[in-house]
């Protein structure tokens, strides 16, 4: 399939419009709801999917396939309880978007990141998105018990350091180098899907800044 083909269907996928919510908007009561609220959103806001798995193939790289991604787990837990409990970041869809532009250019060049530069980028981009997660908790506060926050971080956490992993290694098998093909492509769809992401941000700024919005 041509890669122009697949950026197109991506950033398709990937727009800020699609619901992450896979109980319908409906509060979140109790600790299987929150649970699978959890194991649900990233792969339901794509633009949460697409950023966890090329960190996975980012993180392969840099030899620490399994630990580099819990500087984004632990990192996106604290977004989560920040913005459950507390105002959320600002910016952060757009820092969402950005964080695709970043880190899959980072893939498509072909260099691989030292662990230490690897979790730093990581922890930065996961506040941001896990600030985006704690939206829906935030907006579901009436019902969010503990054991619903506790479901819920459980199921993000597990579901994004699954694919992280799995991407990860399943770079590390078809591609003996991050400057081999399979995970430049991989990184060019993502920066992709950031570059229409941020244009989209940017967009809806200058026109709510001119009161067209």
């Amino acid at each position: 399939m041509r890669l122009p083909t697949i950026a197109t269907a991506a950033t398709l996928l990937a727009t800020p419009a699609l619901a992450h919510h896979p109980l319908g908007g409906a509060e979140m009561t109790t600790f299987g709801q929150g649970l699978f609220s959890g194991l649900a959103h990233p792969v339901l806001g794509f633009d949460h999917l697409f950023f966890v798995a090329v960190m996975g193939v980012a993180a392969a790289f840099t030899g620490r396939a399994l630990t580099a991604p819990l500087a984004y787990i632990a990192a996106m837990i604290a977004g989560v309880v920040i913005a459950t409990f507390g105002p959320a970041l600002p910016l952060a869809e757009a820092v969402i978007a950005v964080s695709l532009l970043a880190l899959g250019y980072v893939v498509l060049s072909g260099r691989a990141l030292s662990a230490a530069a690897a979790m730093a980028l990581f922890a930065g981009f996961g506040l941001f998105h896990g600030s985006a997660f704690g939206g829906a908790m935030a907006s579901a506060e009436a019902g969010a018990t503990g054991a619903v926050l506790a479901g819920y971080l459980l199921g993000l956490a597990a579901v994004q350091y699954a694919i992280a992993v799995a991407a990860g290694l399943l770079a590390r098998r078809s591609a003996t180098g991050a400057a081999d093909l399979q995970p430049r492509l991989a990184g060019a769809v993502v920066a992709g899907v950031g570059l229409f992401l941020t244009l989209e941000t940017l967009e809806a700024g200058v026109f709510t800044a001119l009161g067209l919005g």
